[in-house]
């Protein structure tokens, strides 16, 4: 049985079991997909309090020593560069700029595994510090979540009146080199009239922004699926003030759809996680912050590497756990079938 600490009372799931797996050093699952894009959570607190993501109060805390520590992380992200064909590796959180070993942990990733893109998702609150020496230790690129440039609307969606410290930040990261910079901004009813002013200046910054639907990950469990923001309605209000034409998707696993904007060459994204499901070509696998393996954004079954880690386990072995995990990941996340059962873990403690 595989132990899974979620901040809550633990959950067990079964080891998944690799009958019909070919004998591959991949991330592939029983659809043939092929995982080579990973997220790890280095922490479930955050500066913010997102309404669509993390309760007012936070999420509970987890024990620092059932969190990864600096080494653990980076020798996962080797594990994953030199075993598993992972090419890419982003780091998320909660907010992963709370972590004060950060920076130690993009430099040793990056020794760990050479030539793998490392960048991070965050809100950008002490980015402006940060970035210039997270890029010298090997960051790539940043993902910035920002839904809107009104200021009291950020304050009501955050609950924390931070939108300058964003800014400042997003300014830093780009003075930094860390490109290409992409915002994300989640589709709220409460500031869908916001969109078409963030794209106007993410256009006039050569920022790349992508608009994402809602999904039901939220703390409060407020999502529903007959009141969220879909893309059509969002392409509905850019159309007012822009010119949109299908671009198509940067490649076929990318999640966003690109739109020419006003004829090209900038393009904006709509990541249309809940009407226009792309699982059938998803190929990520996740990391938790306590080092269990999360195959699928809405599937609670989670195979815990942290006992690997710290009981003398050889890269080897934890490499075969992690392929075990994801030969048994979902087709897809089910949200309109009647048996869809809202995740026990929310956005703020899976990561993005």
């Amino acid at each position: 049985m595989t132990a899974v600490a979620l901040g809550l009372p633990l959950l067990r799931r079964p080891t998944p079991s690799g009958e019909g797996r070919p004998d591959v050093p991949e991330l592939v699952d029983r659809f043939g997909r092929i995982a080579r894009d990973l997220r790890i959570s280095l922490t479930e607190k955050c500066s913010l309090r997102c309404t669509y993501c993390m309760p007012a109060e936070g999420l509970p805390s987890i024990p620092r020593s059932q969190v990864l520590s600096t080494e653990e992380v980076a020798r996962l992200v080797g594990i994953a560069g030199t075993r598993l064909g992972v090419q890419e590796v982003r780091f998320t959180g909660g907010e992963p700029l709370v972590r004060p070993d950060l920076v130690d942990i993009v430099r040793l990733s990056a020794a760990a595994a050479p030539g793998v893109r490392l960048s991070l998702t965050t809100n950008g609150i002490g980015l402006d510090k940060k970035a210039a020496v997270l890029a010298a230790a090997g960051l790539s690129r940043v993902n910035v979540s920002l839904d809107t440039l009104d200021r009291e609307h950020f304050r009501t969606l955050t609950r924390r009146d931070r939108l300058p410290a964003v800014l400042d930040g997003i300014a830093a990261a780009q003075a930094a080199g860390l490109a290409p910079l992409k915002v994300n901004a989640v589709l709220m009813r409460d500031t869908l009239d916001d969109a078409a002013d963030l794209l106007g200046w993410a256009l006039e910054r050569g920022i790349r922004l992508r608009f994402i639907e809602q999904m039901p990950l939220d703390a409060d469990a407020a999502w529903r699926r007959d009141s969220m923001v879909d893309a059509e309605e969002l392409l509905a209000v850019l159309r007012t003030r822009f010119r949109l034409e299908p671009h198509g998707r940067e490649d076929p696993s990318a999640p966003a759809e690109e739109w020419l904007v006003d004829g090209g060459p900038a393009t904006v994204g709509i990541i249309a996680s809940v009407s226009r499901s792309f699982c059938g070509d998803c190929d990520r696998t996740r990391i938790t912050a306590e080092g269990s393996v999360r195959a699928c954004l809405f599937g609670d079954d989670e195979t815990d590497l942290r006992s690997l880690l710290r009981d003398g386990s050889d890269d080897e072995a934890i490499a075969e756990r992690w392929r075990l995990a994801m030969w048994g990941k979902r087709a897809g996340h089910g949200i309109d079938d009647e048996s869809f059962v809202r995740p026990t873990r929310t956005m703020g403690a899976i990561g993005g």
